[in-house]
């Protein structure tokens, strides 16, 4: 599945421990994402099933992302469909993580 801002969260390690039913999975990645992120990430907040479609959100894609809500509010399946592509806020992501502007242009291509 692909999200909104072309990140794969079938690929998202929040979402493998989620799948997995383990606490010690969400723990594991809770430790790492709050290295990574300087934040207090407790293991609740890394309960995910994918940005888009029903189930369980992360903290962080239910509460504080802004690509999230902004194609949900625009009725977008991605920030491709964006005429400001790619705003400051999607920025962030492609430069961090180049395959999610691969999975965005793929998108288009297949449409």
């Amino acid at each position: 599945m692909i999200a909104y801002c072309g990140l794969d969260c079938s690929k998202c390690i929040g979402l493998i421990a989620t799948k997995s039913g383990s606490k010690e999975e969400l723990e594991k990645v809770a430790k790492i994402w709050s290295i990574q992120f300087d934040a207090d990430i407790k293991p609740e907040h890394i309960v995910c099933e994918g940005c888009k479609g029903p189930g369980r959100k992360s903290h962080h894609c239910n509460n504080l992302c802004k690509i999230r809500a902004c194609c949900i509010s625009k009725n977008f399946q991605s920030c491709i469909e964006c005429k400001v592509y790619p705003c400051e806020d999607l920025r962030f992501v492609l430069d961090n993580a180049p395959e999610a502007k691969n999975n965005l242009e793929k998108l288009v291509e297949k449409s």
